[in-house]
């Protein structure tokens, strides 16, 4: 398929989330051809770390549905594969800072567990409402072993977001039922997008993605994967990176913003000359090499120079909590803010940890430790340290 024809099919943006070990990377090889599980680490410890990326066209052949490449194309879909294990909630949020939907996974055989919930309520927390259920691995359960785990799941999802969800029996592993994933994932509306105004680039991940021994002639920049959410960028255009550049003197932090200029812009493998939002983006930059290694811009917001807000240190939230805390296999109800309390603050795709300094009714205003870039109106997963553990409590919203 050449790019124009990718720049003008509708794009989706879909989250794969679920309790560790139950099938998502798997799922998600199946649902795009590819594995996301790319780093050393993963592989030997069989969990996905960081945010893995996969995409696909979905094809429609008298509705059969595929990514083979038969019949029309309808979608393109830029699949993001979130960690499930309780210890990388951060990161997890930040993945659902990019998305339109989610792909639920719970695996038939061991049924809902404390990250189930917690992935679900961060999927409230970041306001995701389209979200398909996979119920996977039923070729490892009888039955009525199935029946009795969907009628968990319909009990599980009554009164959230994703009560109406579809709940779709499968298995990744015997490709079952995967037709009727991508007839769910067919019938998501897409939704409008903003190409107008100043552009807005989150940064998920940031890469050197130079072999070793490659000659200085071949050498590519510093590249941002990550999601445009509004205005166009193009090859070219000046822009600006905050906050940018971290260093630390005297025990002090400084932030300085970078400025570079697009050198190349890629949807998955596809090259194009401007980006709309929309799908997984990757922007290879004139920078340094070295500035994309190992994540250090992820949680950074990108656009044209001169046109972001400036980087605060302080952030003032309508907020509210949710009744009970998830992801501790127990009902165990939320207590309040307090001054004075330390909260871990998921904006956009960065993480950061605010002091709460004041409250009142249901407004904090909150000291930053690492400053962000903010948007009036966005939404903010809020955590709080329970037994050493960052638990999702709540959500908020930027004022």
């Amino acid at each position: 398929m050449d790019k124009e024809n990718i720049e003008n099919l509708p794009t989706l943006n879909i989250a794969l989330v679920g309790h560790i070990d139950h099938g998502k990377t798997t799922l998600l090889q199946k649902l795009s051809g590819k594995w996301t599980d790319t780093h050393s680490e993963e592989l030997k410890r069989g969990i996905t770390i960081k945010l893995g990326y996969a995409d696909a066209i979905l094809y429609n052949d008298k509705d059969n549905y595929n990514i083979e490449g038969k019949g029309k194309a309808e979608r393109y879909i830029s699949f993001v594969d979130a960690p499930g294990h309780e210890m990388l909630m951060a990161t997890m949020l930040s993945g659902a800072a990019i998305v339109d939907a989610a792909i639920l996974v719970i695996a038939a055989n061991e049924g809902i567990k404390p990250q189930t919930q917690e992935h679900l309520i961060a999927l409230q927390a970041k306001g995701i409402k389209n979200i398909i259920i996979a119920q996977n691995k039923i070729d490892l359960v009888s039955k009525e072993k199935a029946l009795e785990n969907y009628r968990k799941i319909k009990e599980f999802v009554k009164g959230t977001i994703a009560q109406d969800s579809p709940i779709i029996p499968v298995s990744a592993q015997q490709l079952i039922n995967l037709q009727e994933i991508f007839k769910a994932i067919a019938e998501i509306k897409v939704p409008a997008r903003d190409s107008t105004g100043e552009a807005v680039f989150v940064v998920a991940r940031s890469f050197d993605i130079n072999r070793p021994g490659t000659t200085p002639e071949k050498l590519h920049g510093a590249v941002l994967g990550g999601a445009l959410r509004k205005g166009t960028l193009k090859i070219g255009d000046e822009i600006e990176i905050k906050p940018g550049l971290t260093t630390k003197e005297q025990n002090q932090m400084h932030y300085k913003t970078l400025k570079t200029k697009i050198v190349n812009l890629f949807k998955g493998t596809h090259e194009l000359k401007s980006i709309t939002p929309g799908g997984s983006i990757s922007i290879e930059t004139e920078l340094d090499m070295a500035l994309g290694k190992t994540d250090i811009l992820s949680g950074c917001v990108v656009s044209e120079s001169g046109k972001l807000p400036e980087i605060e240190t302080s952030l003032k939230l309508k907020y509210s909590l949710f009744e009970e805390l998830f992801g501790m296999g127990g009902h165990q109800k939320i207590d309040p803010l307090k001054v004075s309390e330390m909260v871990m603050l998921s904006v956009n795709t960065s993480t950061t940890v605010g002091i709460i300094k004041k409250i009142s009714g249901n407004e904090i205003q909150l000291s930053l430790k690492i400053p962000v870039v903010p948007f009036r109106g966005d939404n903010v997963g809020i955590a709080r340290n329970v037994n050493n553990h960052w638990r999702l409590i709540g959500y908020g919203e930027i004022l």
